[in-house]
């Protein structure tokens, strides 16, 4: 069996780089099974994708369509005719996508329109709220897929509720978390922690990319504001996402307390956040991280696709609302936030029940 498998974005190399890594030992212990690498290049700058290869050992991809930038449809076009092109010239007998990126719903429909079956890992997560990208992202990938990889059982229950054969899905557990657990022994400290003169816990991490938050000059300004304003006594670090960087540059935003820093590699960034006393994010991924790390995490979101984060784990959700994020900071500083637990099956096993599993369906 032959596996193209597609990465694009930031959150997408931390998922694949164990399913890589399971399917090299299942090869080498005399599978018929190997895989092909495309990055589509969504994600082009270094420390948002090229450092991610060197640090979680990842070959270099076989092919990559480097789309760049662009809108919502430029990319999803680009990407489209690329990988159109793609397996023309390189069939596979599977294309697999992760997560909700752009990536992850434009070569699903190339791959279905040729005739290949496509595996979904992280399928069934929903948000509810149609106003983010990757919630129509999601949507669109699982209405094609034919293997569903589930993190949760929140997302096998969405996905039987849209009709999907249980025989179809298959709760493997967290990439992601894979990733984590293999490599947290390998985090380091970023040049910036000395130059700040960071401690352990006595700093807060925050990251925004979702566009309710940063596409709005005023929604962001109140926001920074209000979270500069209540972690008055620590430092915050803002490793600042490119779509970002512009708007804060104009709203001319600087406190005293308040760092903007490049965005990190996958070990630097994870080394802050272990040793934050809270992380403050709109990003799904980080929750999941903070809730295994144990580390208390603020969602600046009204909703998540990831309710077990919020369930058990260390997440809350707060939006913008100005009341939640005072009340959020007040337990916090007062030191009881709640007691988090790891979800089921986030054990650092489930790209090796993903392989494992499709060694069974194509009787390798």
């Amino acid at each position: 069996m032959n596996i193209t498998i597609v990465a694009g974005a930031r959150p997408n190399f931390m998922k694949i780089a164990p399913i890589i890594e399971a399917i090299k030992e299942k090869k080498e212990a005399g599978f018929d099974i190997s895989y092909r690498l495309l990055h589509t290049g969504q994600h082009y700058d270094k420390n948002l994708s090229g450092t991610f290869f060197e640090e979680l050992n990842i070959p270099l991809p076989d092919s990559n369509l480097e789309v760049k930038s662009g809108s919502q449809a430029e990319q999803t076009a680009a990407i489209m005719i690329g990988f159109e092109l793609e397996l023309k010239q390189n069939p596979c007998d599977l294309v697999m996508v992760v997560g909700d990126v752009t990536s992850t719903m434009a070569c699903t429909i190339v791959a279905k329109k040729a005739a290949i079956k496509v595996a979904h890992v992280e399928a069934g997560i929903r948000s509810g709220d149609m106003r983010m990208p990757e919630e129509i992202n999601r949507i669109v990938t699982d209405s094609l897929t034919d293997y569903f990889f589930t993190t949760s059982t929140h997302a096998n229950q969405n996905l039987k509720q849209l009709g999907v054969s249980e025989s179809n899905i298959s709760f493997v557990g967290n990439v992601m978390i894979d990733t984590l657990l293999k490599n947290e022994n390998r985090l380091r400290k970023p040049k910036l922690w000395d130059e700040l003169k960071l401690t352990n816990k006595k700093y807060l991490v925050i990251t925004l990319h979702r566009p309710s938050n940063v596409d709005e000059e005023k929604s962001l300004k109140t926001l920074i504001n209000q979270i500069v304003t209540l972690g008055k006594d620590y430092p915050i670090i803002f490793p600042v996402h490119p779509r970002t960087q512009k708007l804060l540059s104009e709203l001319n935003l600087n406190f005293k307390n308040l760092h903007y820093v490049e965005p990190l590699g996958y070990l630097e960034f994870n080394y802050l956040v272990k040793n934050a006393l809270a992380v403050l994010t709109d990003s799904g991924g980080i929750t999941e991280e903070a809730t295994v790390m144990n580390v208390p995490c603020i969602t600046l979101r009204d909703s998540t696709e990831r309710p077990e984060t919020c369930n058990i784990g260390t997440n809350i959700l707060v939006g913008n609302d100005v009341d939640k994020i005072r009340n959020a900071f007040s337990i916090l500083l007062s030191g009881h936030w709640k007691q988090g637990q790891i979800p089921e099956l986030w054990d650092g096993l489930a790209a090796k029940r993903i392989v494992n599993h499709l060694i069974e369906i194509y009787q390798l």
